[in-house]
């Protein structure tokens, strides 16, 4: 049975739409109240700020990450600013100071390695999606078919972040596996569907994908999809496009965001189309006949025949 939504849950929905909020930042800003209302087993009207702050204590010795902690606090500000109308508890919601880190950047062989080693063709065309394009991953996975231009060579980002639109670059070699890719299933809405073809392909699915693919492509460093989009922007700047255009194809705020990658790797290619053209988007149309592990696994099966036969992975 659906769970009754409460009034106060109701307004609150309501006020975030008003102000023409992503559906993603709707839906997640509920959530953190909702958590914060559970932790205390009371609701939000009948909470004060300094239960607020104990909150945001229990949430620092849960060790959640940054980002988690401050859009808990956006979410809890613009609920007690906005639909309570309590500004005075904003101004007891401290955010807590993000640590600033370089991003994490692939050279061009660890990229290629770690797409080969995805088996599943479709997420390995979101990944690579992302590289070519530099999209964030939930702008990737919701691409529809419409939104590839190949007249103009652009693929309008619809649903960015900030329920913002821009225009981002489209190769040739992107358009054409994404062509081939299309042909695989056919969705007249989404470019990449999920099994039901209604709805897109889903993130969680992709992040867990990356933490398995690393290990077997050999690859030590630790990231997530994320940094597909960082070494996109920073081939970009390597190549000598301007910070500006940069801030404009990754949808950046604010120029000092997108100046981050100038503390990152130069090695000065030629120019920013051909950086797009360089990787052999062809070699991912299908997964290797005989991947690393799968070699291995056959190896040890045929040693000892009178073992089972081992399952591929």
């Amino acid at each position: 049975m659906a769970q009754t939504m409460t009034p106060l849950r109701q307004r609150f929905t309501e006020d975030l739409q008003l102000r023409n909020l992503s559906p993603v930042t709707v839906q997640a800003y509920v959530r953190y109240v909702a958590q914060f209302a559970r932790y205390f087993g009371r609701s939000p009207e009948q909470l004060t700020p300094e239960q607020a702050r104990q909150y945001q204590l229990y949430l620092l010795r849960k060790k959640v990450s940054w980002s988690t902690f401050n859009q808990s606090v956006c979410a809890l500000r613009f609920l007690y600013g906005t639909t309570l109308g309590r500004k005075d508890y904003v101004q007891r919601l401290p955010f807590g100071k993000k640590p600033k880190r370089i991003p994490v950047v692939l050279s061009r062989e660890d990229v290629l390695k770690f797409l080969q080693c995805i088996p599943s063709r479709k997420q390995r065309m979101v990944l690579t999606t992302m590289y070519a394009t530099g999209m964030r991953v939930g702008e990737a996975v919701r691409l529809a078919v419409a939104d590839i231009d190949s007249r103009r060579m652009t693929i309008l980002v619809a649903r960015g972040k900030g329920n913002k639109q821009r225009l981002v670059p489209l190769s040739q070699k992107l358009l054409t596996e994404l062509r081939l890719f299309w042909k695989t299933h056919r969705n007249p809405v989404w470019l990449f569907p999920s099994r039901l073809p209604d709805r897109p392909l889903g993130i969680s699915a992709l992040d867990a994908t990356c933490r398995r693919v690393r290990a077997r492509a050999g690859l030590n460093r630790r990231f997530n999809t994320h940094a597909l989009r960082h070494t996109f922007a920073t081939e970009l700047l390597e190549a000598g496009v301007d910070l500006f255009a940069i801030q404009k194809i990754l949808g950046h705020r604010s120029l000092s965001t997108t100046a981050k990658y100038t503390h990152v790797r130069r090695n000065h290619l030629q120019a920013a189309c051909q950086s797009l053209e360089l990787l052999p988007l062809e070699q991912l149309r299908q997964v290797p006949a005989e991947l690393p592990w799968k070699s291995a696994k056959s190896s040890a099966a045929t040693a000892t025949p009178t073992s089972k036969p081992v399952d591929p992975v």
